[in-house]
């Protein structure tokens, strides 16, 4: 005899790729008893019916939070304080609600606006997992195995809730792990946010050249693997680099710093600055993915 799913009801804003692989890997365990979906356009919500990443489509919200179990805020952050503007009123004393924002001071600070005596029942959580492509049609059951999930819990947080939204996240398949919402933005400004910029920046600089076409036609595997982010959604980066805009301006300028030193040994024609620089880069990126490989 089968046991009952940890979450006899889950609510997922959001269908994409985020929030539709949350949806299917739970379902995967068998810890999810109904999943419904919300989303901001009727043709995501209906591919993902038709996916079988939710069972139904949520209209109602008041009706669909108050007896939910966890809620799932899988959004652009800029979305995220409309979302929670429009659920705080809603939940039940029995709801948890967790996001997948890469930012969490944003996140952090309009959840004490909106969720105020309820903000126990948040507990923010980033995992660490995505790809270039969107939407539902990009969901799988698969996403969060062996990724790590960030969660920030707050003060007002009951161990309890932690755990339970830690689990949900485990039944994903996630390395649940746990920072503050400051160690987090500053972090993910370096070594994800920055990324991003770059990569769009390169991407957008060529676009703007007269021989662009030709440029584009010689590109080849260096090219390809420098900007495969920069297919990823507009949108969603907009909103992340605003959002975590403070820590963001501080790994530019610490860029731009390095590349001010690249350029100063390129003009000298100072061979050994420029390989004593490519070698401690070479051998740290070696070691970073050993470690990943090991994982």
């Amino acid at each position: 005899m089968s046991s009952a799913p940890l979450f006899a009801k889950v609510v997922v804003f959001g269908v994409g790729l985020i929030g539709g692989s949350f949806a299917l890997a739970l379902k995967a365990a068998g810890q999810a008893g109904e999943i419904v979906g919300f989303g901001r356009r009727i043709g995501s919500l209906t591919q993902a019916l038709e996916l079988g990443i939710v069972d139904r489509a949520g209209f109602n919200v008041g009706q669909e939070v108050s007896n939910a179990d966890l809620v799932l805020i899988a959004t652009p952050v800029g979305k995220t304080a409309e979302i929670m503007a429009r659920i705080a009123p809603c939940l039940g004393r029995q709801t948890l609600v967790t996001d997948a924002g890469s930012t969490k001071g944003n996140v952090i600070a309009a959840a004490r606006v909106h969720f105020a005596a309820r903000l126990g029942q948040f507990v923010p959580a980033h995992p660490i997992a995505g790809a270039e492509n969107s939407g539902a049609l990009a969901a799988r059951a698969d996403l969060y195995c062996h990724k790590q999930i960030v969660l920030t819990p707050l003060p007002e947080n009951r161990p309890e809730d932690i755990a339970r939204v830690g689990s949900a996240w485990a039944c994903c398949g996630g390395l649940v792990r746990e920072l503050t919402a400051t160690e987090h933005d500053r972090i993910f400004a370096a070594v994800s946010h920055l990324p991003h910029l770059l990569s769009f920046a390169l991407v957008h600089e060529l676009t703007r050249r007269d021989n662009r076409e030709l440029l584009f036609g010689f590109a080849a595997s260096g090219f390809r693997d420098f900007t495969r982010i920069a297919a990823s959604h507009p949108e969603m980066w907009r909103d992340i680099c605003l959002a975590n805009r403070s820590a963001l301006l501080d790994e530019l300028d610490r860029y731009q710093a390095q590349l001010g030193e690249l350029r100063d040994a390129l003009q000298r024609g100072d061979g050994a600055s420029l390989e004593a620089t490519f070698d401690i880069a070479r051998n740290a990126r070696r070691e970073w993915a050993e470690s990943k490989a090991s994982e």
